[in-house]
């Protein structure tokens, strides 16, 4: 074997193979090596969106009740709403469902969160659904181990809200003066929550939302909130028939 040149580096069996084949064919040039990962392996995009997705998954399902498992947002404006949340939630407001009892809000409103989780946003993803009054029963005094300031300081800072019967519980001082502490810090922070009621946002004819609840939460809710009016029978009394 004749020895190495002065400061020449060994060169490995393939670099002399290709060496050969360009001698032999000087006209062909070596074509791009793909050596990019795929989908479906570390260092692509989608297999970290797929991962995250998968991580948020869990989590919305450890927070949904049994029935609503397999919620779906199947209205259009509320799957843009839940696409404008995956791609910047400080931007997307918040989403008002509205309509008679039975209507299917709350269904599409934990489907609008299991789409929001299957995006695999690079957002954070945590999530509470309460009912408006269990709300106002953990927010009395003595009604949560944690003092009255640490549960609403929970709720106005989780990422994401589900704010169930607004407007349900009897119009008092207190009842207003609560919520609108709560609709407020999450209004100033631009935190998406998504509220579900009865009665509708505005009307000169039928209880509303500020007859209920004060203008001076309907007034942060006008601003940047997608109102959707849900119609139609009863799905429970119509599922029981």
């Amino acid at each position: 074997m004749e020895p190495n040149t002065l400061g020449a580096q060994p060169t490995s069996p393939l670099t002399r193979i290709m060496a050969g084949i360009q001698e032999r064919h000087p006209h062909v040039a070596p074509g791009p090596v793909d050596d990019a990962p795929s989908e479906n392996e570390p260092g692509h995009p989608e297999y970290h969106r797929k991962r995250r997705a998968e991580w948020a998954l869990k989590r919305w399902s450890a927070a949904v009740p049994p029935r609503y498992r397999s919620a779906e947002a199947t209205l259009p404006a509320v799957q843009a709403w839940a696409d404008r949340v995956a791609a910047d939630p400080t931007t997307a407001g918040s989403l008002l469902l509205t309509g008679t009892t039975g209507t299917g809000k709350t269904y599409e409103a934990y489907g609008a969160l299991r789409r929001i989780a299957a995006a695999g946003s690079t957002h954070p993803y945590e999530i509470r659904a309460t009912t408006a009054a269990d709300m106002n029963g953990l927010l009395r005094p003595n009604g949560s181990p944690r003092g009255v300031e640490e549960e609403l300081r929970r709720l106005a800072h989780i990422p994401l809200l589900l704010l169930d019967d607004l407007g349900s519980a009897k119009a008092t001082e207190w009842v207003e003066e609560t919520t609108y502490r709560l609709v407020n810090e999450r209004y100033n922070a631009c935190r998406p929550t998504i509220y579900t009621s009865n009665l509708p946002a505005r009307s000169s004819s039928v209880p509303d939302l500020a007859s209920a609840l004060g203008e001076r939460i309907v007034s942060r809710l006008s601003e940047d909130t997608t109102v959707v009016a849900m119609t139609g029978a009863d799905r429970r009394r119509r599922g029981a028939a």
